[in-house]
């Protein structure tokens, strides 16, 4: 384990029996709110991005935001919001997909990406895949190319690196933690 993995693991707190019982919740808030742990994480993240070649950076809704900001600044990169449907003004570009029960949907303005856009989505968790897919998809749709995903911690046991790989087409998907 190297001296990032082992400083950004002993920030993340397992909360257990949250949001249900049997659950097991990996909260990000203390490594936030550590200077050096959340600045560490942002170097971490802008140097995939600048490495993949990326001109923006898209941030998953919520902690994709939290994350992603910091790392366009750092990286000298343009930020996107993609949001749940119905949060963004304006004219929008949605993309629905699969939960577990039932689908959901997520925008972003396509008028903030264009075909010489290479985009990296940052994310805090990969688990089953599926926003992350939709969001591979909406970047596509928007005329741009993807740069990869990176995210903070996969959830290995939910399968979302398999379910990601086909959307990825190719580009890298990066976790600084497995779990």
């Amino acid at each position: 384990m190297t001296g990032i993995e082992e400083l950004l693991l002993s920030r993340i707190r397992d909360v257990a029996d949250y949001p249900e019982p049997g659950v097991m919740f990996k909260d990000i808030t203390p490594l936030l709110a550590d200077p050096a742990a959340f600045t560490a994480l942002t170097d971490a993240l802008a140097e995939i991005s600048v490495r993949s070649g990326a001109t923006k950076i898209v941030g998953l809704e919520a902690r994709g935001f939290i994350l992603g900001a910091p790392v366009a600044v750092r990286a000298g990169l343009g930020f996107i919001p993609v949001r749940k449907a119905g949060k963004l003004p304006g004219a929008t570009l949605g993309q629905t997909y699969d939960l577990e029960y039932g689908s959901a949907e997520i925008e972003v303005h396509a008028e903030d990406l264009s075909a010489d856009d290479r985009v990296m989505v940052i994310d805090d968790v990969l688990a089953t895949g599926g926003t992350a897919e939709a969001s591979l998809r909406l970047i596509r749709r928007a005329g741009a190319r993807v740069a990869g995903v990176a995210v903070l911690m996969e959830l290995g046991f939910l399968g979302g690196r398999a379910r990601l790989e086909p959307a990825l087409d190719g580009a890298p998907l990066e976790a600084l933690l497995k779990v």
